[in-house]
């Protein structure tokens, strides 16, 4: 069966005065289609989507819908109103020929989606992930043939991130979603397209997903850079044609003189391409310190509000360790951050620190000073040049470097995007000598080029690091520990991604996906075996026989009349009795706790 065309545009353009987004764009959407729309920042995806949304006009160009289609547009930030209690927003969002007993069974249906059973919150006491899941909730109420999604991950932690994964892929609907979350899009998407001018249609595209599209995409940079070689070499002899002055007297002499202009015409435009492609220069600094010891933590614990964050949690940084650290939002991991970089106390356990050990922190919020403050001062505060290993750099040269042109460095921090902020940060870590990177989300707002080459420098970096971050991809190429928080206070070390997946999987009931903590999440279930815990119990049963084989030892050595004649030998074996009898009735008692939490 022919799939249906849902929306199509042709040779359409944007531009933002002087400077285009896209130009000239031709796209097909079918139904039952899942594409992803990538690209740099600044490329003009979200504008994209708008333009698909009937949202934003196009400049020029033409965009053909299917009649009557049902389609839905969720921004980055959701427009629920705030006052307005879950089930009233869900309420808003019914079809008007929808009947009462439908209406009902839809939204049973949404509810149990969302995981949400409290209806009668208010949006405005919900935490950005659960606003979010609502939004989404909202949308599927109303059954679209066709769901257009700007950066959905926003605000979901990485158990928000899975459970809107599994809802993609049963979807009965086609959707277009902006994103830069790579895992993401691998695990959704049957069809990517980059927006970027440096293709020559000003787009590239590709059937399959994320690691389909990377595979051929890096094939066309490499027949690209083979073509400006080959390209390179054919202008250098004409040129050396052209200098000895020809004359075109003939046919063939004018159109080899012809060629030869065309020919340098084609480079430039190849050159212009290749150019198009060059990402932001990454590269942290270290101190080359030689202490195999950086950091010891031990036995941390520390509550807030009443809640525990963790306890008795050990942690040891030595030279070339990458710790991603996982968990729900509000299980603790920045703060495990703070308490590492010495700016919050734990309440109990300790943290020791080589000498004049030199940790740079990379702070979520964004703490970027902003004001009046120019991009050359946020760049450059102590003049005109930098001091970058060693090396003094002029500020034009070093903005150069995080794709800042000379013309920008004289506009307020203030107009700067999320990403242009983010890569000033970095910037400034890199001035910084260091022998531990605490980074606290530093892929939020970067485009797919920029945190390519994050991971890369950050591999080459030769200190220790210790991660939060919900992009799987990263954490997979670069940690080789993950330390998760389960949110009830403990904490599980892991070897990768995959191992920490099956713990979730034996954790949780199979028709469960546990949503992020927030100030009204739904009832608390409850608690469930940790990873720990049942491996805990599948021992304890060969613990309790071993334990009675010593008991029941030491209470015939009771009555061996060697012993009992010898008061010193019997008064000790009595105690050493009384100890293993204490022990097994120990293992009983916790052996009776986790069946009892086996069962929920």
């Amino acid at each position: 069966m022919t799939p249906s065309l849902l929306i199509s545009t042709h040779f359409t353009s944007k531009s933002y005065g002087a400077q285009p987004l896209f130009t000239d764009i031709s796209l097909q959407v079918f139904d039952h289609e899942r594409l992803g729309l990538i690209g740099p920042n600044g490329a003009g995806k979200s504008t994209f989507l708008k333009i698909l949304a009937d949202m934003e006009p196009a400049d020029s160009g033409d965009i053909s819908r299917k009649r009557n289609i049902h389609m839905i547009y969720l921004p980055q930030d959701d427009v629920l109103g705030p006052e307005k209690t879950i089930e009233e927003t869900l309420f808003h969002a019914i079809p008007k020929e929808l009947e009462a007993w439908q209406v009902s069974k839809r939204r049973q249906e949404i509810m149990s989606l969302i995981g949400v059973d409290n209806t009668r919150q208010k949006v405005k006491t919900l935490s950005g992930g659960w606003r979010k899941r609502l939004a989404i909730g909202q949308a599927l109420f109303q059954k679209p043939e066709l769901l257009l999604m700007d950066e959905p991950t926003n605000h979901l932690d990485l158990e928000g991130i899975l459970w809107l994964e599994k809802l993609l892929k049963d979807a009965p609907f086609a959707f277009v979603l902006v994103s830069h979350d790579r895992f993401f899009l691998e695990n959704t998407t049957n069809r990517i397209v980059e927006l970027n001018q440096g293709y020559p249609e000003g787009f590239f595209k590709v059937e399959g997903n994320y690691s389909a599209f990377v595979e051929k995409r890096e094939k066309y940079i490499h027949e690209l850079a083979k073509l400006e070689t080959v390209l390179s070499n054919k202008v250098r002899r004409e040129i050396e044609w052209l200098r000895r002055g020809p004359k075109a007297r003939t046919t063939k002499a004018r159109y080899r003189i012809d060629k030869a202009y065309q020919l340098q015409e084609n480079l430039e435009a190849v050159k212009g391409r290749n150019a198009q492609n060059r990402s932001v220069d990454i590269a942290f600094d270290t101190t080359h310190r030689k202490t195999k010891k950086l950091l010891d933590a031990q036995n941390l614990r520390k509550t807030l509000g009443g809640k525990l964050l963790f306890g008795n949690l050990s942690l040891k940084l030595t030279p070339g360790i990458r710790i991603g650290v996982m968990g729900k939002n509000g299980t603790g991991k920045s703060t495990l951050i703070q308490i590492l970089n010495g700016n919050l106390a734990p309440d109990a356990g300790s943290v020791k620190v080589a000498e004049g050990l030199q940790v740079l922190t990379f702070d979520q919020k964004r703490e970027l000073s902003e004001g009046s403050q120019s991009l050359r001062q946020a760049l450059s505060p102590e003049g005109d040049t930098v001091i970058y290993q060693g090396r003094a750099l002029h500020v034009i040269a070093w903005a150069k470097r995080f794709l800042f042109q000379k013309d920008q460095l004289d506009m307020p921090v203030s107009g700067l995007s999320g990403g242009e902020k983010a890569r000033v940060l970095i910037a400034d870590l890199m001035l910084q000598p260091a022998d531990i990177l605490l980074l606290d989300e530093p892929a939020n707002d970067l485009d797919i080029p920029t945190l390519e080459v994050l991971e890369e420098s950050l591999e080459e970096f030769p200190g220790a690091i210790v991660l939060i971050t919900h992009d799987r991809f990263l954490m997979e190429r670069l940690c080789d520990l993950l330390l998760y928080l389960d949110g009830d206070g403990g904490a599980e070390y892991f070897a990768d991604y995959d191992q920490w997946l099956q713990y979730r999987k034996d954790r949780l009931p199979a028709t469960s996906q546990s949503g992020e903590t927030s100030q009204s999440p739904p009832n608390k279930k409850p608690r469930k075996l940790a990873y720990e815990e049942r491996k805990e119990l599948n021992r304890i049963e060969k613990q309790i026989e071993k334990a009675e084989g010593i008991a029941d030892n030491l209470q015939r050595q009771l009555h061996d009349p060697g012993i009992m004649c010898d008061a010193d030998r019997l008064a000790q074996r009595y105690a050493e009795h009384q100890e293993a009898q204490k022990k097994v009735e120990q293992l009983y008692e916790r052996w009776e706790e986790l069946e009892a939490l086996s069962r929920g």
